[in-house]
């Protein structure tokens, strides 16, 4: 009988330890307005910790809620934008970046913030066959980094990522010329190889764009222009296959 009661209270006490660590394990990371920001920073670190980025964004816009226009609000903000990035919630990543520029547009982590805006469109850019929408704000993010911010860490990191956005605008502007071309609407395919050419400075598509605009000049008879396309070809590309074609229609070869 006395072991039975020793059981009953041994399984008694294992019980209500697992309720006490429960409850203890739900309040972790509970916000309040009496939870200071430092308590919900470190909330919010330990759900980075456990790669829980998406939550650990919300706790940090709670500073922000909470506790505005304090430094912990606006180092909260650009927190919270790099987890939600991390997460690859690209939206949240975006408005929370957003309203650091907006609140805070010479902060200590503006660089950041515009980088941050850029890598949520480019992480969505998608093959050139389908809408470059995203490459488009992806670039101009970009440029913003780099022309305002030139001497930071993420001038550096979006170099590459400002050429592949440019490449794939310009891989675009020569699939729909490319289209234009075969069918003989040649006024709009020069329209597209031209941009390529004057806008898109020495990307990978520039040499053939002047083949293409060679041909599609001396389709329309413009003999002058395709000339023109030829000789800019000829002098800034001499050893592509690129001015091997072009010379050899202008010379009426096939």
């Amino acid at each position: 009988m006395g072991q039975r009661v020793w059981i009953k209270r041994a399984l008694l006490l294992v019980l209500v330890t697992t309720v006490v660590a429960c409850g203890r394990g739900g309040q972790r990371g509970t916000v309040d307005d009496s939870t200071s920001p430092q308590q919900i920073i470190s909330y919010a670190e330990a759900e980075v910790a456990r790669r829980k980025f998406g939550r650990a964004g919300d706790l940090y816009l709670e500073i922000e809620r909470l506790y505005p226009y304090t430094v912990e609000a606006e180092y909260a903000v650009i927190q919270a934008a790099k987890a939600y990035q991390a997460g690859k919630k690209r939206i949240e990543s975006r408005a929370a970046a957003q309203r650091y520029i907006d609140y805070y547009p010479a902060g200590e982590y503006a660089a950041l913030a515009h980088y941050l805006v850029a890598l949520s469109y480019y992480d969505q850019i998608v093959d050139i066959g389908r809408d470059q929408e995203n490459t488009f704000q992806a670039l101009q993010a970009l440029r913003i980094v780099l022309e305002r911010f030139p001497d930071s860490e993420y001038a550096a990191l979006a170099e590459p990522k400002f050429t592949t956005a440019l490449n794939q605008l310009a891989g675009k502007e020569m699939d729909v010329g490319r289209y234009y071309l075969k069918r003989g609407q040649y006024a709009a395919s020069i329209g597209r190889f031209a941009v390529v050419v004057k806008e898109y400075g020495e990307t990978p598509h520039r040499p053939e764009a002047l083949l293409r605009l060679v041909e599609a000049n001396l389709s329309l008879g413009l003999l002058v222009e395709a000339g023109q396309a030829a000789a800019i070809l000829a002098a800034d590309y001499p050893e592509s296959s690129w001015n091997v074609a072009a010379q050899r229609l202008i010379s009426g070869g096939r």
